[in-house]
């Protein structure tokens, strides 16, 4: 068998490699954009298992009996709200239990008392690596949306609809300062 080459040889086999080239180029992107949106819903876990770790702690100090009955309920019902909130109330009952903890803790005295308890310093320490923890969560989890975001818009991925039917995920904004001894 032999071959023969026209002057659209050339061509043909520059063209195919193109196409092929391209082809690649998609699935490398389409690949990229799988493991963004694997990574972003590693970080929504990670980012509610956060919440749900705050919450407890907060609800474990305020049933500790080492505050006043009224900072006790309050830390607690905030606590419980931001724990059972539903996904379009969630970042609003997490930023009232970050609100609630500045205004129980950015008070020197409440945290002085409460260290000075028997059960308030283990309880203490853990609320601020749980808050510190959910403000590191929720800025990875952000950083995760952005990434995704920026991918998806990009003409390529739009036209030849490489994110697929992938809903686009909202940032999670909250109030996430933690109280002033948690900052140290």
């Amino acid at each position: 068998m032999r071959v023969v080459l026209t002057d659209y040889s050339g061509t043909i086999v520059l063209a195919i490699a193109l196409l092929f080239l391209f082809a690649l180029y998609l699935s490398w992107t389409a690949t990229r954009l799988d493991r963004l949106h694997l990574r972003l819903d590693a970080a929504k876990i990670a980012l509610d298992a956060q919440l749900v770790r705050r919450a407890s702690v907060t609800l474990e100090l305020a049933q500790s009996g080492v505050l006043d009955p009224a900072t006790s309920l309050l830390l607690a019902t905030a606590a419980r709200e931001a724990r059972d909130a539903h996904d379009e109330e969630r970042e609003t009952a997490e930023s009232v239990l970050t609100r609630d903890l500045r205004a129980v803790f950015d008070q020197a005295e409440q945290v002085a008392y409460v260290r000075s308890t028997r059960v308030g310093p283990p309880l203490l320490d853990e609320l601020a690596i749980a808050a510190k923890r959910v403000q590191l969560s929720r800025q990875f989890y952000n950083e995760s949306v952005r990434s995704v975001r920026q991918l998806r818009s990009h003409r390529l991925v739009r036209a030849f609809r490489l994110a697929g039917r992938a809903p686009d995920k909202p940032n999670f904004d909250i109030d996430d300062t933690p109280p002033e001894f948690a900052r140290k």
